[in-house]
């Protein structure tokens, strides 16, 4: 199983024992966590609870995309632009550089090709017509954030990476030189040569993991992307954290933040935002515009698969929110983005509603024990 990946050895290791965030056998979130973020009436959904229960957790259509090639060949008229392909992937376009977070091209979010949850499409551009990228940014070790079969393909070509510490024995593993290959504690920088771009490793609250037995072996981390001109946060995977404040204090202000809105379940509210959260943690933040990511590729929790869209186009206007929901493989500049049209309910909306029956999910082998949450 190649894509369980790497094991953090020699000096790797040694610098990830130096890491204040690392708990002798492991990393932990050492900020206080905010009371009340998980439901202690909430227990783990079992695995068959997570194949079966739930309504409405795919889409019964293909979602409305676009191929945008033929846009990213001009350049953004604002220096920034960015295209959301899915989940936590999303090309950013900055003042002429290409960054590329959490490329996850494969057909399913697990270590199996044959079960685990499958994406709903594919892509909108196929992964070897995807135009030079100067940089790809992987914020942990997550299936749905790094993908094998993606990084093995990636790792063919020369484009350098920049990722959490630990991440790295696991492109190494799949490839990936070790030159190309930047792993940063929370707070340090990495500038990329020559360009003025610079990377930041910033504090999220979550965990990592890609078998039973290295949970937390990896750190987790959210990104802050600045030029001379423009600022992104991508939050990868996170719960609400008051740390966001000091993310703001030293890294901020932000043109764009890309913040996970998908994938929260009660039980494990405090390790990811879900849309109420994630508008928290935007004004944590000091606000930007707001392109939502985490949801609409895979089905990874127990709600609908657009309660997400619909809860951040009801509640984001009254909490001041600027939000930016393009369709898949749309180019949009934050600059210029105006409104939002619920694009998403044309998907379902030919459906029957009353004629729905409930989703019956493909037979598949499942191990006995899964750690919760698989994100």
């Amino acid at each position: 199983m190649k894509s369980f990946g790497g094991t953090p050895r020699g000096q790797r290791l040694e610098r990830i024992k130096a890491s204040p965030r690392w708990a002798g056998e492991r990393f932990r979130n050492v900020h206080p966590i905010i009371p009340g973020l998980r439901d202690p009436n909430a227990s783990m959904p079992t695995i068959r609870e997570f194949l079966c229960d739930g309504e409405r957790r795919t889409p019964r259509r293909p979602l409305p995309s676009m191929n945008p090639l033929e846009t990213w060949t001009r350049p953004p008229a604002s220096g920034l632009r960015a295209t959301w392909l899915g989940h936590s992937t999303v090309l950013i376009e900055i003042d002429g550089l290409r960054v590329l977070t959490d490329p996850v091209w494969g057909r399913r979010a697990s270590p199996s090709s044959l079960a685990g949850p499958k994406r709903f499409q594919p892509v909108p551009v196929p992964l070897r017509a995807m135009p030079p990228v100067d940089l790809v940014i992987v914020s942990h070790d997550h299936y749905d954030h790094l993908d094998y079969p993606t990084i093995h393909e990636i790792a063919k070509g020369v484009v350098p990476f920049v990722t959490s510490l630990g991440v790295g024995a696991h492109l190494e593993y799949w490839g990936v030189r070790p030159e190309r290959i930047v792993e940063l504690d929370w707070w340090e920088s990495h500038e990329l040569p020559s360009t003025g771009l610079t990377v930041t490793a910033a504090p999220s609250q979550h965990f990592s993991g890609r078998g039973l037995r290295n949970r937390n072996s990896t750190l987790w981390s959210s990104f802050v992307i600045r030029t001379e001109r423009h600022a992104v946060f991508f939050s990868g995977d996170t719960g609400l954290t008051t740390e966001y404040q000091a993310i703001r204090e030293r890294l901020g202000p932000f043109d764009l933040v890309m913040l996970e809105v998908g994938g929260r379940h009660p039980s494990w509210g405090d390790m990811h935002l879900g849309p109420e959260n994630a508008l928290k943690a935007l004004a944590l933040l000091g606000g930007g515009a707001f392109l939502p990511v985490h949801w609409g590729t895979f089905n990874l929790a127990m709600h609908a698969w657009d309660q997400p869209a619909e809860t951040l186009l009801e509640s984001g206007p009254r909490a001041g929110a600027r939000l930016v929901m393009p369709r898949l493989g749309e180019p949009i500049e934050p600059a210029h983005a105006e409104g939002v049209e619920p694009w998403w309910r044309v998907v379902d909306a030919a459906v029957d509603t009353a004629a729905r029956e409930p989703d019956t999910p493909a037979a598949t082998t499942l191990p006995k024990a899964m750690p919760w949450p698989i994100d």
